[in-house]
């Protein structure tokens, strides 16, 4: 693979300059003098580059998106011919495990996305897709588990608390013992696989 053109590098940079600016102060106090600041790069650079701070944004919501899907990919590689149970498990593991590709501004900026989904129209366009793409492969993990009757009520429910973690480890730091969350979740998800009867759809 060739190396990569100035101009990729430098938005790179760019887009790696809001994702620590954001993960500490959020996206409103995210100036572009910060994310330049951030980047190393001159504010006029930032302007040669993207058009305006939500560009930058969005790009960074496809890039992080990406490494989500590459951790789920690696994990379920790893359970490859496992049972059906061990694959729900990995894709809990690619969103909450800890270890060496675990990345706390990554998190803290998920957080920071779906807050400005709420408020900026283009960003609940790309953040809903992420989601339902990221929904719909868990329900049909799940389905082979539990059928597909059942496969998007506990879909739903394992992803929301997936989403809950990453809210309290972003907002109140160190209220979740460091570690837990993926154990916790699976154990939880070991009980709604469990459960004889459907769970109330209300």
């Amino acid at each position: 693979m060739g190396r990569p053109s100035n101009t990729e590098e430098r938005r790179q940079q760019i887009v790696a300059g809001l994702l620590r600016v954001m993960a500490e102060r959020g996206y409103e106090r995210a100036s572009v003098a910060e994310i330049a600041k951030a980047a190393g790069l001159s504010q006029g650079l930032v302007h040669y580059h993207f058009e305006d701070k939500q560009e930058i944004l969005l790009t960074l919501v496809e890039q992080l998106s990406a490494r989500v899907r590459e951790r789920v990919a690696s994990r379920l590689a790893r359970v490859r011919g496992a049972d059906a149970r061990a694959r729900v498990d990995a894709f809990l593991d690619s969103f909450l495990a800890t270890g060496a590709d675990a990345d706390p501004a990554s998190v803290a900026s998920w957080v920071t996305i779906s807050a400005e989904a709420i408020r900026q129209p283009e960003v609940r366009a790309i953040y809903e897709k992420v989601v339902r793409t990221d929904l719909e492969q868990l329900e049909e993990l799940v389905g082979a588990v539990t059928g597909k009757r059942r496969a998007r009520t506990v879909a739903a429910g394992l992803f929301a608390a997936i989403q809950g973690y990453f809210v309290l480890a972003a907002s109140v730091p160190g209220l979740v013992p460091p570690g837990s969350a993926a154990n916790t979740l699976k154990r939880m998800a070991a009980g709604l696989l469990d459960a004889a009867q459907p769970l109330e759809e209300s």
